[in-house]
């Protein structure tokens, strides 16, 4: 990368980063890389825990009298794929993904390529700083001014739903068929283990998602599922809602309106 561009993410970051070479490993996509280990994707596996700590934190403080349960759907809420890649578009960090040949006319670029730069930015910040005290707070500085107003919004909609028994109604409902969770990794120390978790319904896969447990993963992965589907929906003010399943026309018009979001 050339000075500009290092100096346009600083800005966009806020921090004037120590090494160059780090932020742009973030922004390199597999697609482009020498091998994938040069990649961004170690970086975002971080990023991702990282992410996922200090919304865990800010949960825990803002809401002293919020039970564990709630705490991770909202959590679950906050960290999905749609929110992140909403965040790096909204500051244009996706922009500056550095991409290889064959992907640089995929334009809007995919959800899922501007959610993993956020978390593998996340992970450079974090390591920049000198973590884990003062990576954290780097962090910390960095991403909750635009976490903050989701976790809100997602604790106002009343989204401290179970996600996985939503999908199960509208599995038995729609395709009489009941999801099933399927373990795809496990990566960490036997007391600090990560969990990646996709969910099929008949013969189809959605998408995965790490967790800290088991019963994490699971949740995310069905709200993986339920956005998918076109069951998630996004109002103009920000609030993610789920539609009324039991109406046929509401499922409808969620997947046109997901469809027209792409």
């Amino acid at each position: 990368m050339n000075q500009a561009i290092i100096e346009s993410l600083e800005q966009i970051l806020g921090r004037q980063f120590n090494d160059h070479e780090l932020l742009e490993r973030a922004m390199r996509h597999a697609s482009i890389a020498d091998t994938r280990a040069e990649s961004n994707e170690r970086l975002e596996f971080l990023g991702d825990a990282v992410l996922g700590m200090l919304v865990c934190e800010h949960l825990y403080q803002t809401f002293p009298e919020m039970l564990e349960g709630d705490m991770t759907k909202i959590k679950s809420v906050a960290v999905s794929r749609k929110i992140c890649a909403k965040i790096a578009r909204k500051i244009g960090l996706d922009k500056h993904l550095i991409l290889g040949k064959g992907m640089l006319g995929a334009q809007p670029l995919p959800s899922s390529l501007s959610a993993a730069v956020l978390e593998s930015v996340i992970g450079a910040i974090y390591i920049d700083a000198g973590g884990p005290s003062a990576g954290l707070e780097a962090v910390r500085d960095f991403l909750m001014p635009h976490m903050e107003s989701i976790v809100t919004k997602a604790d106002e909609s009343g989204h401290q739903q179970n996600f996985k028994s939503v999908l199960q109604q509208y599995a038995q409902d729609r395709y009489e068929a009941t999801p099933t969770y399927v373990l795809l990794d496990e990566k960490g120390p036997d007391h600090a283990k990560c969990f990646e978790v996709c969910v099929q319904i008949g013969a189809t896969r959605h998408p995965s998602s790490w967790g800290q447990s088991k019963k994490q993963a699971e949740q995310t992965a069905a709200l993986n599922a339920l956005e998918e589907l076109g069951l998630i929906v996004e109002t103009e003010d920000g609030d993610i809602t789920i539609v009324d399943l039991t109406e046929e026309s509401d499922i409808e018009d969620a997947r046109a309106e997901a469809r027209s979001d792409e």
